[in-house]
């Protein structure tokens, strides 16, 4: 059932198209490395509902000649894949060339273009592919019969505009993201290299730090202790057993993120039980992405931990574990860790090497308890702005589903929540 001045048209109705091709690979004057070759978009070169601007590859004036006939896709235009990554939608952002397995779309008179491709995107393919040997397609014909509704030209408008505004938003917190990453990271090297005391610096072997500082080898702060695999033949489980396992890609930026942990299997905690990670250590990757360090939420005490990775139990004292959390993923530990690593077909980072790391530290737990509160700060701002970013993607996938099928209409949806999110934050603005 769909509302009433709705109708449902077929794709070949809706929309002419054109599919792209691929120059000989084996012709080495077709395939350009300058910058003034003719930009050549696969579907890599694609990023869902993006504007295509950079391409991966070039084709030369002769290729475009010969196999394009001197005709480009026009900036402004739709373009979708049809074959093995079926239904991605993007927008040309320059004049450029494509390959066969993506389409060019002009959508005809009475459709909204950025509607049509929202709409596409959203299209349950899976009843229509091919299977093929190099894996999925579409046929022309099976294109020309996918079913599109289609509300009037002015909502369909409206329903683009706030998918637009949704998107918006998540790109925002994107980049939001990104700027506070960089400035932890910027925030990181200052106060590793300069403190908060403006005192003279030093010159160390690792380079320079504040004067009262010293650079302490890990062996000092604590001992370094592995992880456990996982006895062969047994699998980690989704259910939750009460036994979580921490593998290296569940190790973050600086913490272990609960949603996604696997769990031990019943009946084998007691095999690997003299390898778990308490919420006070230190963890870092030695195998894998290698030098990743941070410590488990409180909601992952007593963790079992990969044999990819190592704790670092701090012993009591001065030293305040998350500091040297901190200073471990610094640039100056960053770049002992990358050299203390064996260079084999599948490197390691061997745990008396990192014994040997120097971390840099400041004469007081204060002065730690600063350093730490700075970057906690950064750190809590940056999660915050992955979880807006989460609830955003949650609604636009609601809504892309719900608004094309007319279940939720434009003037039922509350913006307010996302217009909030649209407005750039201080740090994206500049301020």
């Amino acid at each position: 059932m769909i509302p009433e001045g709705w109708a449902v048209r077929t794709f070949g109705e809706t929309a002419d198209y054109k599919s792209g091709r691929t120059p000989a690979r084996a012709n080495e004057g077709y395939w350009s490395e300058s910058a003034d070759g003719v930009p050549w978009i696969s579907i890599a070169d694609m990023v869902p509902f993006g504007t295509v601007t950079r391409t991966k590859e070039r084709i030369t004036r002769v290729a475009f000649d010969e196999v394009f006939q001197s005709t480009a896709v026009r900036a402004g235009t739709l373009i979708m894949s049809y074959k093995l990554t079926i239904g991605r939608v993007a927008t040309l952002g320059v004049d450029a060339c494509h390959n066969e397995a993506i389409i060019a779309i002009y959508p005809r008179p009475g459709v909204d273009q950025r509607y049509l491709g929202y709409f596409l995107a959203q299209v349950d393919y899976d009843a229509l592919q091919d299977r093929q040997v190099k894996g999925n397609t579409l046929n022309r014909d099976k294109i020309d019969r996918i079913e599109i509704l289609l509300p009037p030209l002015d909502e369909q408008v409206s329903i683009a505009d706030v998918l637009d505004l949704v998107k918006r938003s998540i790109t925002l917190q994107d980049r939001t993201q990104a700027t506070l990453q960089e400035l932890k990271r910027a925030a990181m090297q200052a106060l590793f290299t300069r403190g908060l005391r403006r005192e003279a610096q030093k010159e160390t072997e690792i380079g320079p730090i504040p004067e009262s500082w010293s650079l302490t080898p890990v062996a000092q702060l604590g001992s370094v202790k592995g992880g456990k695999r996982m006895p062969k033949g047994v699998s980690l489980v989704q259910e939750n057993t009460g036994r979580p396992y921490i593998r290296v890609s569940d190790l973050g930026d600086n913490s272990v993120r609960p949603d996604g942990v696997l769990f031990v299997p019943r009946g084998y905690e007691a095999a690997i039980r003299r390898y778990r990670i308490s919420a006070a250590d230190v963890y870092i990757s030695i195998a894998g992405t290698i030098g990743l360090t941070g410590q488990v939420p409180i909601c992952l005490d007593d963790a079992n931990l990969t044999e990819n990775a190592a704790r670092l139990v701090i012993q009591p004292g001065d030293v305040i574990a998350r500091y040297v959390m901190y200073a471990l993923a610094g640039r100056a530990c960053q770049q002992q860790i990358a050299r203390a690593t064996a260079k084999n077909a599948q490197p390691k980072l061997a745990l008396t090497r990192i014994e040997q790391i120097l971390v840099p530290l400041p004469p007081t737990a204060a002065e730690q308890r600063e350093v730490v509160a700075i970057l906690d700060g950064i750190a809590a701002k940056i999660d915050l702005h992955r979880r807006k970013r989460a609830v955003l993607d949650e609604l636009f996938k609601t809504l892309l589903h719900k608004l094309m099928t007319g279940e939720i209409r434009v003037a039922d949806v509350d913006l307010a929540m996302v217009n909030e999110h649209a407005q750039p934050t201080p740090i994206e603005a500049g301020v």
